[in-house]
């Protein structure tokens, strides 16, 4: 029934609302001019479509309809198998009654149809349908029973013939099957308050059992309202308990606190790529290769998705634990499009319509590949230090977002991030070689022998996977509200959220890396260039600012901005106040003029300045403490310093700061990329077995300079065992031209081993 306006709609399951009080048109008798309500609680009434056109307090309510009302409420997908298989046997015998035919078309025929007494040919549609109802009579009771056929007459039959032509097979649907639940009676407005009062004092108690919580009950009942008022069962109460406040698993303190927050306030309703973006770090449950001295090691996954489309905007694998700078370049690459990488084919470019890849590339310069980019405007973390650090607020304020931290302990609240986790390991990471699984006790015999992938592989197979899988994977349960019986997958979405919403085709510029990184607010002496967390830098930019103030006032007043990077010391950046564009790259003045150390994060050049402090030099000059970083960085010949004899711990470190290196590299190249591992193969070999010949070479080179240090001179060489061997054996004969002493030979005799002649 269509509802116009100022009419008030009476057909079967509408709710309405009288005096306050809600009531649900259970029946409806045209003829008689009379409605059957039915209250939420009670017993229902007859009342007159008359009356109720002059009651001054009818209302309807709007969107409330009675559950198993088969007039539209009701779907299949709300039967279960068994009440499907009912309603297709009673469609069968109302199609038979009004046609002849159990399917409903004479050109589809079963064997035998028509019968005798449907014959359409022969019989009127009243005299089938009086035969349909003999022939129900006949059946037995417990048949018509299963079919709820047991009392049809004819006027039933044209009801069912009426809601079949309106609803299709659901107007064969028996109303009683899914009618509407009214709560429980047993649970009255004295019960609800005992119930809400136990639940307030059991948060301030120690955890107590359910058990407990109805004694509790019972007694609030039995003092507020007296012994009178009925107490429902000790089931009853349980299944009330879950129903309203869930299950019970949580710890009593985090209860607490979660229940201090108001969720209202908290809950956001997510409807456009970009307004939420949920970034979690997780240890990969892979075990792979780091590319120093490829010995297996554990990295950490960190990932930024997409709340509404679900997508992995960006990703990042760290050997160790994350920084803040790496959490800032993560949401740096979120706004940056991801490039093409060698071996990808045509299906994994940019493919959404609206926007053509041609200009996406012409914007960025490089072929881009399927992934959405947008600015995040909301971003929700945990509360791990990298997210908390001073450093990401400010990189928050140069990208215009705001952070929002989750509840403490509270995984819900980035409940799709973890999902996604999860999602991971089932669908890629079970499958690779060095899987650790989720748990000790399940791991296998020894995944680290089992590792045969790098990092930089790893990274370049997630990134592929996430592409060419994830991106096209159907979603679900996660359909948009726009559309929730579509089907759905990250790409699709953001399809979508283009043709409703637009795309801003803004790419950050490579300054944005230098904008992201630490600021420190120093001055520039005329000979010594900059100070830096203890390191001196200096480099040909400094060249016309040396002496002179910056003209900055405010808290750091005439003070010049130099921006670290933690991963990498080596450099610092200053940029240039004439040219913003132009930064430029100081060097620590330790470094050698030809060539390059290895790379050294933060934690190495603070162990380098306590060692030194510790032998008691005086950093008044940098190059004096290169001695001391190399030992450290296991540059020096000593045995206990060898590569091969390195502990593991010291082995895992260095491959840790060389992978930063490349990181913050690759980060700030000109050429716009998402993958830092691409950069590890410039900063060291990626190959293990290099370094193992190295270490070979350097064992030799130390034993032979022990050798030559433990001989001042050349040792005369031993004779050979041939010559000795003449020189005393007894059987030895002389030649022809050898003259004989017979005294010789007597004192030979008596002297010499052996017996006399």
């Amino acid at each position: 029934m269509t509802v116009r306006a100022g009419l008030l709609d009476l057909s079967v399951g509408r709710m309405l609302r009288l005096d306050g009080i809600e009531w649900v048109v259970e029946a409806i008798e045209a003829q008689f001019g009379r409605v059957l309500l039915r209250p939420e609680a009670g017993e229902p009434q007859w009342r007159s479509i008359r009356w109720l056109a002059h009651h001054t307090g009818c209302e309807a309510v709007p969107g409330r309809e009675m559950l198993g009302n088969r007039h539209g409420t009701v779907t299949w997908g709300d039967l279960t198998e068994y009440q499907r298989d009912v309603v297709r046997l009673r469609v069968a015998h109302l199609l038979e009654a009004e046609t002849g035919f159990r399917g409903g078309d004479r050109h589809h025929r079963e064997d035998g149809e028509p019968r005798p007494g449907y014959d359409p040919g022969r019989t009127t549609v009243t005299q089938r349908r009086l035969a349909k109802v003999a022939e129900l009579a006949a059946l037995g009771a417990q048949e018509a029973r299963l079919l709820g056929l047991g009392q049809v007459s004819e006027r039933t039959l044209k009801r069912m013939a009426a809601a079949f032509r309106e609803h299709g097979s659901l107007g064969c649907v028996d109303g009683r099957w899914l009618r509407a639940s009214h709560g429980r009676p047993s649970v009255t407005e004295e019960i609800r308050e005992a119930i809400f009062a136990v639940r307030e004092e059991s948060l301030r108690r120690s955890k107590t059992s359910m058990q407990a919580r109805c004694v509790q009950v019972h007694q609030y009942v039995a003092e507020r309202f007296g012994p009178h008022v009925r107490v429902p069962s000790y089931r009853t109460l349980r299944e009330v308990w879950l129903e309203w406040f869930g299950p019970d698993g949580a710890r009593q303190r985090y209860v607490r606190s979660a229940e201090a927050v108001e969720t209202s306030r908290a809950h956001v309703v997510v409807h456009r790529p970009g307004q939420v973006v949920a970034l979690d770090t997780t240890p990969l449950s892979v075990k792979v290769r780091e590319h120093v001295f490829g010995e297996p090691v554990t990295v950490r996954l960190t990932i930024a998705l997409d709340l509404f489309t679900h997508s992995v905007v960006a990703f990042r694998l760290t050997l160790g634990s994350e920084t803040s700078i790496d959490i800032a370049m993560l949401l740096r690459d979120v706004m940056l499009p991801l490039p093409m990488r060698e071996g990808w084919g045509q299906e994994m470019e940019w493919p959404y319509p609206g926007v053509p890849a041609e200009v996406v590339a012409s914007f960025a310069g490089h072929k881009v590949a399927g992934l959405p980019f947008f600015a995040p405007e909301t971003v929700t973390t945990d509360h791990g230090s990298p997210y908390k650090n001073h450093a990401l607020v400010d990189a928050q304020r140069v990208l215009g977002c705001n952070i929002l931290p989750a509840r403490t302990l509270r995984p819900t609240d980035k409940n799709a991030a973890e999902r996604a986790f999860g999602a991971f390991r089932s669908l890629l990471f079970e499958q690779l070689p060095g899987y650790t699984g989720v748990d000790v006790a399940d791991r296998g015999a020894d995944p680290e022998a089992d590792a045969v992938l790098t990092i930089a592989q790893m990274e370049r197979l997630i990134a592929t996977w996430i592409v060419r899988c994830w991106q096209n994977r159907l979603l679900g349960e996660h359909a948009p509200a726009w559309g929730p019986d579509e089907e759905h997958s990250p790409n699709t979405l953001f399809a979508a959220a283009l043709e409703q919403g637009g795309f801003a085709l803004q790419i950050p510029r490579p300054e944005l890396y230098y904008q992201l990184l630490p600021a420190h607010y120093v001055k520039i002496p005329r000979r010594r260039g900059v100070k830096i967390r203890g390191l001196w830098y200096d480099g040909p930019g400094l060249n016309d600012r040396r002496g002179k103030a910056s003209g900055r006032g405010g808290r750091h007043k005439d003070r010049w901005v130099v921006r670290s990077d933690r991963r990498d010391r080596r450099t610092v950046f200053f940029q240039d106040p004439e040219d913003l564009s132009v930064w430029h790259e100081l060097r620590w003045n330790g470094l050698p003029p030809a060539g390059e150390i290895p790379a050294f994060s933060d934690k190495t050049a603070e162990e380098l300045l306590e060692k030194a402090r510790a032998r008691g030099l005086s950093p008044q000059s940098d190059a004096v403490l290169l001695p001391v970083l190399l030992e450290l960085l296991g540059g020096l010949v000593p045995v206990d310093q060898w590569q091969t004899q390195l502990p593991k711990a010291k082995r895992a470190g260095q491959a840790r700061q060389a992978a930063q290196a490349a990181s913050a590299q690759a980060d700030r190249s000109p050429r716009v990329s998402r993958s830092p591992s691409e950069g590890m193969a410039e900063v060291v070999p990626a190959a293990w077995a290099e370094h193992s010949r190295r270490a070979q070479e350097e064992i030799d080179a130390e034993r032979r300079r022990r050798r030559e240090a433990a001989v001042t001179s050349p040792p005369t060489p031993p004779p050979l065992m041939a010559d000795a061997l003449r020189g005393t054996s007894i059987f030895h004969l002389p030649d022809e031209d050898d003259e004989i002493h017979p005294q010789a030979t007597v004192e030979s005799s008596t002297t010499g081993p052996g017996r006399q002649w």
